[in-house]
């Protein structure tokens, strides 16, 4: 069975990282997988709670879109599973929706992806303008800094509005319950987080210069280790030891929810009706593209520090549908190729697909062997694992005002639109706002590139140029030759020279035609002559050819 050419062969990056595949490429793989499998433990925790899920729901949706996403996808290095640029809308979801219509939402939005990646629409994606991207993304930071002030500060509030203002005034309601021992603990967090690279390296400098001096001494291996491990691995394991250890007075996963689910996930059908879709229309096409810009974003990172073969956008968005159709059925929320476990992957060597399925393989064999030691993890410090994820999410140096002013007036209005809109209102109308002032901006400039030029002006003739794209956004700018053309003597030919006329659509056709008009009135004849390619084929398929052949005593319209 063949395929329509228009759409994309199914074709996952796994079979050709298959050829040639050794020993040793496996054990680099494995070893990759397995550091990664580790990273993803408490951000796949932190990102479902704060998305108001259960903790295992971030795990399992780790663990299946992850598998899948590597398994099928097109890049070789990505790693796939929740991410932190769908917190703020799954929030909101659940929030006014309830969970069910979260799932049901994800499977929309996975079939979504999976239809763009069919019929090659991947990239597209790249038209999407960096200014909005980095507007959302910072914006979407903010509102992850304050919607884990709650647990940072250990506040006792019930429930957790989604939008940010409102967020602000249920904590001052609720100052009064300050936990100190939360927000140290999350604060050392947060610190902890913010020094562990810079620590490693100032160890290794030292380590150096020692055995330049001693000649016998080496690093030891406890520090070797340490090197290797990622800070929140860290980060959650000491402090989560801490506060066991001292019986601080904390919530924790286990206060909260019960405990973490022991064995597999559940697989249960999400409750799906028609009337609930339509309500979901707006977040559903908000996750498809967030998803689509977040993992396309991320293969395309990967491509440049790995030096892999360049991925695949349309596979790796048939990829992302697969996986968002099939997590929900697990209770899972959204996921995404993320950004901080694909360069954990390839820092720690991994060069193929093979590492990010090991990589969920890992992630299940901890949650399965380590599922009840969970619930004495405190949510101060999966809150602080958030806040710096949060800190080196946002691009803060764009809204420096030194650099705002380096930047174009165009840039400035969609990046501080969309933060703005994203911050004060909701992030589905900064995305579709932030779209369409991105589209407006973009016709007004192109309209800015059509120019008409009066070149000569000798009765009975009447000489225009014209350059650039003729189109609904700049038609109205050939109301000069109409006007000139209703003003000239009786008999006038005018004659447009498109050599430089890149594009027309059927606005322009219009245009044309008015102008026609006009000369006919006034007894005279219209040629364009010059034509390139486009304009020429739609000018002869719109009939318009004809009608200027029709109108004048020679024949044609121009060479």
């Amino acid at each position: 069975m063949h395929l329509p050419s228009n759409l994309t062969r199914f074709r996952p990056r796994l079979m050709e990282a298959l050829a040639g595949y050794d020993r040793e490429r496996f054990f680099k793989d494995l070893g990759a997988g397995a550091m990664v499998g580790i990273v993803a433990l408490p951000l796949a925790m932190a990102f479902a709670i704060a998305s108001g899920l259960r903790p295992e729901a971030g795990i399992w949706t780790a663990i299946v879109a992850g598998f899948l996403i590597s398994l099928l996808g097109g890049s070789a290095v990505q790693v796939g599973g929740p991410a932190a640029v769908f917190i703020v809308i799954a929030y909101g979801i659940v929030e006014r929706y309830g969970v069910a219509n979260l799932l049901i939402s994800t499977a929309c939005a996975g079939v979504l992806l999976f239809m763009a990646g069919l019929f090659g629409l991947g990239r597209l994606v790249r038209f999407v303008p960096m200014s909005i991207v980095v507007g959302f993304t910072t914006g979407i930071a903010v509102l992850i800094l304050l919607s884990q002030l709650k647990d940072l500060l250990g506040l006792a509030v019930a429930k957790m509005p989604a939008d940010a203002f409102l967020q602000l005034h249920a904590m001052a309601l609720r100052i009064d319950t300050f936990n100190p021992y939360a927000f140290v603990l999350g604060v050392a967090c947060v610190a902890g987080l913010l020094l562990w690279p810079r620590l490693l390296r100032a160890e290794s400098r030292v380590g150096a210069a020692v055995l330049r001096v001693g000649g016998r001494v080496a690093r030891t291996r406890a520090v070797q280790m340490a090197a290797r491990t990622p800070g929140p691995v860290v980060a959650l394991v000491t402090l989560t030891l801490l506060s066991w250890s001292l019986a601080l007075p904390v919530e924790t996963i286990g206060t909260r929810f019960g405990g973490f689910s022991e064995g597999g996930p559940a697989f249960a059908l999400p409750d799906f009706s028609w009337e609930t879709v339509k309500q979901l229309v707006a977040p559903t096409l908000t996750l498809a593209l967030l998803g689509a810009i977040e993992s396309l974003l991320c293969a395309r990172v990967s491509d440049q520090v790995s030096g892999q073969p360049r991925h695949d956008p349309n596979q790796e968005l048939m990829a992302q549908g697969i996986a968002n159709v099939v997590v929900p059925f697990f209770g899972g929320m959204p996921a995404a190729g993320t950004i901080a476990r694909t360069v954990a992957n390839i820092r720690s060597g991994g060069t193929s697909p093979i590492a990010g399925i090991v990589h969920a393989l890992t992630l299940l064999l901890v949650v399965l062997l380590a599922a009840p030691l969970a619930r004495h993890v405190p949510l101060a410090v999966l809150a602080g694992i958030l806040v710096f994820v949060a800190l080196n999410m946002g691009e803060w140096r764009e809204f420096m005002p030194t650099q705002l002013r380096q930047l174009g007036r165009h840039y400035r209005l969609l990046m501080l639109g969309t933060f703005f809109l994203t911050v004060v209102f909701d992030l589905t109308v900064a995305m579709q706002a932030g779209l369409v002032l991105a589209c407006v901006l973009f016709l007004r400039r192109m309209s800015g590139l059509f120019s008409l030029e009066l070149v000569t002006l000798q009765p009975p003739v009447l000489t225009y140029r014209i350059y650039g794209a003729l189109f609904f956004g700049a038609a109205a700018k050939l109301d000069e030759a109409v006007n000139a053309a209703e003003r000239a003597p009786r008999g006038m030919t005018v004659v447009l020279d498109a050599t430089h006329l890149i594009y027309l659509d059927a606005a322009g056709i219009d245009a044309l035609r008015q102008l026609h008009r006009a000369v006919l009135a006034r007894g005279g004849l219209l040629r364009v002559e010059s034509l390139q390619p486009q304009p020429r084929e739609l000018i002869e398929r719109s009939g318009f050819a004809e009608e200027l052949a029709a109108g004048r005593s020679d024949a044609g319209y121009g060479a």
